[in-house]
């Protein structure tokens, strides 16, 4: 079965009770499956779409603000206590081989003691890490492009594009950046992180948030119309609104997102939540 399941549609690291997860997806194509991403909750997210950790693969990450590397290592964790004996690659930028060693450091008297005393497979030979930035790779048989993108003050932010019998681009997180539309040209799917304009204001008074919430907000994200106008570049196949801003208010619906994205685009649009399934 090919698919997506957005995991975590919340853009930013705070999670509130009965509210959206920061970000992290998964996509399952001609036989691989990828998650993109390891905000708060991933693994929940990916047990709860039926996927056995055990299976565990292959990790991307589109860069390392907290939202989107909180639960790298937990994820690996768990899926080697609950019987992961196979390799996993994780494939993120520069900065992601330091994550690494300090979460092996941070797990090291833990991880001793599981090799130890439970006679599991030392975690370090079954992880390699390799660190991208923009340029092309395989994961057979998929062929992955990854494209830098800007998302200030991160030196490297990336977006993905997922080739096999589908193709599938995510923006990653991003200001409004047109040589995407580019790197998305007639993509089946593209996942775009959003955010809707009126809801700044509510966010800065939920989180207390001041001026440089606000100038980063502005100078960092995409706000749905420019999606919109991404996606009607590109000339793809479906649109689907990832990492949210707001996501959780009830003041805001899926109406307003989708009324942006009507004024300049006319093709279908999803906007995520948290377990969305998509098929490709």
């Amino acid at each position: 079965m090919n698919r997506v399941v957005l995991l975590g549609v919340k853009g930013g690291p705070s999670i509130r009770a009965k509210g959206a997860m920061p970000t992290s997806s998964l996509i399952e194509l001609d036989g691989r499956r990828i998650v993109i991403d390891c905000g708060l909750g991933v693994t929940r997210g990916l047990v709860e779409a039926g996927v056995d950790l055990k299976t565990l693969d292959v990790i991307l990450l589109t860069h390392l603000h907290s939202d989107h590397v909180l639960e790298l290592g937990g994820l690996v964790h768990t899926a080697w206590v609950t019987g992961l004996k196979t390799p996993v690659h994780i494939y993120g930028p520069p900065g992601t081989q330091a994550y690494w060693r300090g979460f092996l450091a941070a797990m090291a008297y833990d991880i001793h003691l599981r090799v130890v005393d439970d006679g599991r497979v030392p975690l370090t030979d079954l992880v390699t890490v390799t660190e991208v930035d923009e340029g092309t790779f395989t994961i057979a048989p998929l062929i992955i492009r990854a494209l830098r993108v800007q998302h200030p003050p991160v030196d490297v932010a990336l977006s993905y594009r997922i080739e096999g019998s589908r193709t599938v681009c995510f923006s990653g997180d991003t200001t409004y950046f047109p040589p995407l539309a580019d790197f998305a040209r007639n993509c089946d799917l593209l996942i775009h992180e959003a955010m809707l304009p009126e809801g700044i204001e509510a966010i800065l008074q939920k989180t207390g948030g001041g001026e440089k919430l606000r100038a980063h907000l502005n100078a960092s994200h995409t706000v749905v119309d420019d999606v919109a106008r991404i996606a009607k570049a590109a000339g793809v196949g479906m649109l689907a609104l990832n990492h949210l801003v707001p996501v959780d208010d009830a003041r805001f619906t899926h109406a307003d997102w989708l009324a942006r994205v009507a004024a300049v685009w006319d093709g279908p649009t999803l906007i995520g939540v948290d377990g969305l399934e998509i098929a490709l």
